[in-house]
Order: C-alpha cells, then sequence, then structure tokens
C-alpha cells in the first residue's frame, strides 16, 4: 500500500481483526455483484468505499424514477440509464483507484461460469428467483462463497452460503427449486425503503469478513429481520444431503 492507501485505509488498518494484511486481502480481492438495485446499491458503495480492488457489477435493468426512493447508488439524472453503469459511475466517484467492471446483461451459462469462476466472493442482490438458483448453482459449482439478501415489505434477510466448505448448505437447500415463475416483487408489494440498506450493509460486511477472515461469518445461519418491530432473529441452517444442487448424490 502507498501513503495514500494507508490513509484511505486507516480506520480498517487500526482494527486488530482486519490490520495491514486484512486491508491488503481486500484490495486484492475480486467480488462479483448480482444486481444494482436496492440491495446492490449499498452493497457496491461499501465494497468501493473499503477498497475492494475489483468489483464486477452485472444488472440489465434500466433506473427509473421509482427506484431512487431506495436505490441510493443512482440519482435524478441517471433515468433511463443502465443500472449496473450508473451505479459503476458512483462507484469510481467514492474511490478512483478501484477497477469496476459493469455487465449490462443477465448473466447466464458460460458469461455467468466465467463470472464467478474469477470471483472470491459472489454476491446476490438480485430480486427474482430464477436469477438466485442460478447463480447458486454456479458458486457449487466453483465452490464459491456466496452471500444472499432478499427484502420485500418490512421483511428482510441475509445468510452466506461458504460454498468452499462440504457440509455448508446453498441456497437450494433452503429454497428448492420448484420451477414456479409465482413471486412476489416489490414493484407489486411495496419495499421500506431502509430495510434495503440495511440488508445490503450486511451483505457488504459478511463479504469483507470473508476475504480479511475476521469473524465468524453467517454460514449456516439465517437472519430474518422484522423492520416493522426492528426485531431479529438467527436461525440455524442446515446441509440438505438430498439437495439437487450441492447433496452428496447416492
Amino acid at each position: 500500500m502507498n501513503d495514500d492507501q494507508l490513509l484511505r485505509y486507516s480506520r480498517h488498518i487500526l482494527l486488530r481483526e482486519i490490520d495491514i494484511s486484512g486491508q491488503q486481502s481486500v484490495l486484492d480481492a475480486r467480488v462479483l455483484v448480482v444486481g444494482a438495485g436496492g440491495l446492490g446499491s449499498p452493497v457496491l458503495l461499501y465494497l468501493a468505499a473499503s477498497g475492494v480492488g475489483h468489483i464486477t457489477v452485472c444488472d440489465d435493468d434500466n433506473v427509473d424514477f421509482s427506484n431512487l426512493q431506495r436505490q441510493i447508488a443512482h440519482h435524478s439524472d441517471a433515468i433511463g440509464r443502465n443500472k449496473a453503469e450508473s451505479a459503476a459511475s458512483a462507484m469510481r466517484a467514492i474511490n478512483p483507484d478501484i477497477t469496476v467492471q459493469a455487465l449490462t446483461q443477465r448473466l447466464s451459462g458460460a458469461i455467468l461460469a466465467a463470472q464467478v469462476a474469477a470471483a472470491d466472493v459472489v454476491i446476490d442482490a438480485s430480486d427474482n428467483f430464477a436469477t438466485r438458483h442460478a447463480v447458486n448453482r454456479a458458486c457449487v459449482e466453483y465452490r464459491k462463497p456466496l452471500v444472499s439478501g432478499a427484502a420485500l415489505g418490512f421483511d428482510g434477510q441475509v445468510t452466506v452460503f461458504d460454498l468452499r466448505h462440504t457440509n455448508s448448505p446453498c441456497y437450494h437447500c433452503l429454497y428448492p427449486d420448484t420451477g414456479s415463475s409465482d413471486e412476489m416483487r416489490c414493484a407489486e408489494n411495496g419495499v421500506f425503503s431502509p430495510l434495503v440498506g440495511i440488508v445490503g450493509t450486511v451483505q457488504a460486511a459478511e463479504a469483507l469478513k470473508l476475504i480479511c477472515g475476521a469473524g465468524e461469518s453467517l454460514n449456516g445461519r439465517l437472519l430474518l429481520l422484522d423492520a416493522l418491530n426492528m426485531q431479529w432473529r438467527s436461525m440455524r441452517l442446515q446441509k440438505d444431503v438430498g439437495c439437487a444442487v450441492c447433496g452428496i448424490q447416492c
């Protein structure tokens, strides 16, 4: 690290759980963030501010006027612009020393596999089950830690599937893929603006901890937030040995 980096990241370096070696790991890290909306916005801004060296953000959607209530990476002048490109501009403004790659298509197939394989940590900030299951399958295949979050109405959840460990559950263990397209979206049901900020910030924290090797991750635990009454619950998750994606096949 040069003198400017030592000053910029000094508050991280002062933490004995991170120190210089942990911050260097952050600078060297590659993180893939799927989604640049409500959850992705705080994730991306905090990762950029923290100095993650290479961030790839993918989103095929454009900024809409109704997004501005909660998607804090985007401003009024970004309406109509692709969300990944808009968020990339915001990240570069916060920290011009990092490398940001904006992908403006929905990841699938070989492109998704290549991006997951290249990442140290994958963060799912998407808003649909099809994407979540596709990202999960790729993370299982390449044994990449996956930080998963969701928010709707006043209810949020966040967990980590650290697929580097054979006993870790995966997203399919928690929510089996039934192939049904019946799912709730904030466009039809609404979402409390700060909720996505809370969940997304926890996702960013978990990703940084995984990179630094600091503390204990949420692997094997699901945090549930009732923001209306501001109550957190924690549930234990176990691997489904019969899981069609990560289970032990007989």
